[in-house]
């Protein structure tokens, strides 16, 4: 029988958490003992330095052939709102970051119908000449399949040509539920999960660091969101090239998803952090999406195992489009503060958590 004092010794003993026993922490109402495990994990792992990185979001186009249920960003082409950035537009936000300060670009969008995949790989060619101070993280498993069928190219072909044109590593998104049934409700236009994995798989294989995300708060069970951290720490034992794993708290107030869906509250958010970083013993780092989350409740995460605030970020399109609160972006003396504020040691990091500058 499961008991949160067997569950507790085993990870004083260091010891792995099972499934059933993550879905038992799950149904548990102690939110506080919950997190102070994860804490305990996360003092292990990170001592008491919480990371960020001074970064920019790029999105190239919002027109997409996927209209998924709970995406709020996604355009068809000549509808309002729709757009699509020339590259000497990317280029220009691409100098203005590296201008700025920033170490890293992460690249996101649509999946265009009429873009080719050599728009890709000259975005990639050209943000490298014009800032290349940049480290550039772009792209989700999604849009790599998508990149393989316009170009009839292998994965492997797209991750040798995409990394020979400048691609640095992958942000992890399009992950959303993994399990098979949830994911027919939410995204049936998507890539199934197991095919998220292999891709994923191959870009560890081509010598790509990844992170990994998890979209909650909506249609899935606590047991779907086990079954998904369980795929992602199977894949990560095999691999070891998953960095981060960050939890997407869902929002609903733009979305098509509806179905009485009122999106996640600050204790579910809170539980999810802390049993991700208790559950993924082989991962080093859980993000607190500050997007997501707003700024408070991520601060407050970094008690409950989370060792990192993701960055400045700049204009954040896709969560804001679905009805996030939070700023679009904080200043570098901001996110130190809210660290500093927790008690914790802010760290700034490059995209592969080489830390540039200790404060």
């Amino acid at each position: 029988m499961t008991t949160f004092e067997a569950i507790t010794a085993k990870i004083h003993a260091g010891r792995r958490v099972t499934p059933d026993e993550a879905l038992f922490l799950f149904e548990s109402n102690d939110l506080l003992a919950i997190g102070e495990l994860a804490a305990l994990i996360n003092e292990r792992k990170n001592g008491r330095n919480v990371y960020f990185n001074v970064n920019r979001h790029i999105n190239p186009t919002n027109i997409c052939v996927n209209r998924c249920a709970f995406c709020a960003f996604s355009r068809t082409a000549g509808e309002d709102g729709a757009y699509t950035l020339a590259l000497d537009e990317i280029c220009r936000r691409a100098r203005e970051a590296e201008g700025e300060g920033a170490t890293e670009v992460h690249i996101v969008g649509g999946l265009h119908p009429d873009l080719s995949f050599e728009f890709y790989e000259e975005a990639l060619r050209s943000i490298r000449s014009t800032a290349p101070g940049l480290h550039i993280k772009a792209f989700t498993a999604v849009e790599i399949e998508y990149f393989s069928r316009i170009s009839s190219l292998s994965i492997e072909q797209v991750f040798d040509r995409l990394i020979s044109a400048g691609l640095g590593s992958m942000p992890g998104g399009g992950a959303e539920i993994l399990g098979e049934t949830v994911r027919q409700k939410i995204c049936p236009e998507k890539i199934s999960g197991a095919h998220w994995l292999e891709i994923i798989r191959l870009a560890h294989l081509a010598g790509l660091k990844t992170n990994a995300t998890m979209l909650y708060g909506h249609v899935e069970t606590a047991a779907d969101r086990v079954e998904h951290m369980e795929m992602l720490r199977t894949l990560q034992d095999e691999t070891v090239g998953f960095q981060a794993f960050i939890p997407l708290a869902f929002q609903s107030e733009n979305s098509d998803l509806k179905l009485d869906i009122k999106g996640t509250s600050g204790l579910d958010d809170l539980k999810t952090l802390a049993i991700a970083r208790i559950f993924l013993d082989n991962f080093d780092h859980i993000k607190a999406y500050w997007i997501m989350l707003g700024e408070k409740i991520a601060q407050v995460s970094l008690a409950f195992g989370v060792n990192d605030l993701d960055g400045t970020v700049v204009e954040e399109k896709i969560g804001h489009d679905a009805g996030a609160k939070s700023p679009q972006s904080l200043t570098t003396e901001g996110i130190i503060r809210l660290i500093r504020n927790a008690g914790k040691i802010p760290v700034e990091r490059n995209t592969l958590y080489h830390p540039i500058r200790t404060y």
